[in-house]
């Protein structure tokens, strides 16, 4: 774990040649439309323009969804382009089929990040559309939540959902004490799976850095979420596995992301005596005046109480909108460490 300039290029390069691939099995076994019939652009008011660079015209298409505004855009935005690239290594073709591609924001201006509204509005036009056969994405597992029921039960059949970046575990399985009931079968009202994602799910990037809390001397931590699909998941995960370590919790509670400020949520935990704070969320989440009330309040990450958080705080925006108040303290990535990459 380290605090450093992400490569997400390079990442979603690895994760996207997988996806991209996939696609020839997808385009196989298709039963919508395409294939010889015109391919209809996706609406402009969340996509770019339609995109093929190869011979002929395209049979089918695919779509990515990601949130294009806001503190993730940078490894958004390299994700996108990781997905152009590979397409056209593969000539824009999935085994003997064309393949287009439309880049979708799943994100508004207002919100600055992800958005219920579009998320929703994306996947109901990727269910009406006869040519989609795929969608990469999501990137918040929030937004992800929304979206693979309503492609699971496309008219023409299930749409096939691939993401890079999701970890909410739920979406996949039930966890004792992490999911309702009813996940994640009710994501599926077809019955069938349409989904998959080639990121670690929480329950694995929690117990991490539980493990490694305890490493550096951890004794008694405060959980914060931001009361979203993913920041709560991680948030529980993490818990659990701190718990069973022997880490005492100190508290578990949502911080208010349209706060200006956590001053008073500070000297609450500063009164509980914990020696450090997690943070399940996104940095998009009013994360950066967390961070800095932090500091003000408990002092330096690297001093008496420490500073944890996941993925969602794992990125440029961090460092950028944070400045100083980020320094000593430790974001996990749920991947491959950035070390452990070859190639160009």
């Amino acid at each position: 774990m380290r605090r450093k300039r992400l490569t997400a290029k390079k990442s979603a390069l690895v994760s996207l040649g997988l996806l991209v691939a996939a696609l020839a099995l997808v385009a196989a076994g298709c039963g919508g439309g395409g294939g010889g019939a015109e391919v209809t652009a996706l609406p402009s008011s969340s996509c770019t323009a339609l995109e093929y660079e190869g011979d002929g015209d395209p049979d089918y298409l695919i779509a990515s969804d990601f949130p294009l505004q806001g503190s993730s855009r940078t490894q958004t935005e390299q994700i996108v382009a990781a997905i152009r690239f590979e397409l056209d290594q593969r000539q824009w073709k999935a085994g003997d089929y064309n393949i287009a591609f439309q880049s979708c924001d799943d994100a508004t201006a207002q919100a600055a990040k992800w958005d219920s509204g579009k998320c929703s509005q994306n996947a109901n036009a990727y269910a009406a559309n006869d040519a989609v056969v795929a969608v990469i994405g999501t990137f918040n597992s929030g937004c992800a939540a929304i979206e693979i029921p309503v492609l699971n039960a496309a008219p023409n059949g299930g749409i096939a959902m691939m993401s890079p970046a999701n970890t909410y575990p739920c979406l996949t399985v039930n966890l004792p004490g992490a999911c309702e009931s009813t996940e994640p079968d009710k994501y599926y009202p077809a019955g069938t799976r349409n989904y998959a994602r080639v990121a670690p799910a929480d329950d694995y990037q929690g117990a991490f850095v539980a493990e490694f809390a305890q490493k550096q001397g951890t004794k008694k931590v405060y959980v914060l979420n931001d009361k979203e699909a993913y920041g709560l998941g991680v948030a529980t995960t993490f818990r659990k596995a701190a718990e069973s370590l022997g880490i005492e919790i100190a508290g578990f509670e949502a911080w208010d992301p349209k706060a200006s400020s956590y001053e008073a949520q500070m000297k609450k935990i500063q009164g509980t005596g914990a020696d450090a704070v997690f943070l399940g969320g996104l940095i998009d989440e009013n994360g950066a005046q967390l961070i800095k009330d932090k500091v003000a309040v408990l002092g330096p990450n690297d001093g008496d109480v420490k500073l944890y958080a996941p993925d969602g705080f794992t990125t440029q925006s961090t460092i950028d909108e944070t400045g100083p108040a980020a320094a000593g303290m430790y974001m996990s990535v749920a991947g491959v460490p950035i070390d452990a990459f070859t190639g160009t």
